[in-house]
């Protein structure tokens, strides 16, 4: 069950890193791209830097120039960064499903299925 709460954990936090570029600052409750201007290296970011050099000279210069947060926001979105995240927040959703396999058929194993699913549901 440890398992189980690491792995939904792990896929809840990758969905939330995805809002942040895919969602409006109505949908989010705060502007969208606020983890990225914080600094803060989300999942979509890191695949983002492993293709595009420049959104890690746009990062490293704390976004001094106007417009560069924008920039960064359709990089990450450009290169692959939101897809790829998408993978892992599958991939951590699926291993959460297989953790449960310990458990006997039941309502509450159900229950515990369809919290996996209603997580990736918020990307789709």
């Amino acid at each position: 069950m440890y398992e189980y709460g690491r792995n939904l954990g792990l896929s809840f936090q990758i969905v939330d890193d995805i809002l942040d570029f895919t969602q409006s600052a109505e949908q989010l409750g705060k502007p969208a791209g606020s983890d990225l201007a914080k600094g803060n290296l989300t999942a979509p970011v890191i695949f983002a830097l492993e293709k595009e050099p420049k959104l890690r000279e746009i990062i490293e210069s704390e976004f001094c120039e106007i417009g560069s947060l924008n920039e960064a926001i359709k990089l990450v979105k450009s290169c692959g960064g939101i897809e790829k995240a998408q993978d892992l927040a599958k991939q951590k959703a699926d291993l959460a499903i297989q953790n449960l396999q310990c458990l006997p058929q039941s309502a509450f194993r159900l229950a515990l299925e369809k919290m996996v699913k209603y997580n990736l549901e918020r990307i789709d």
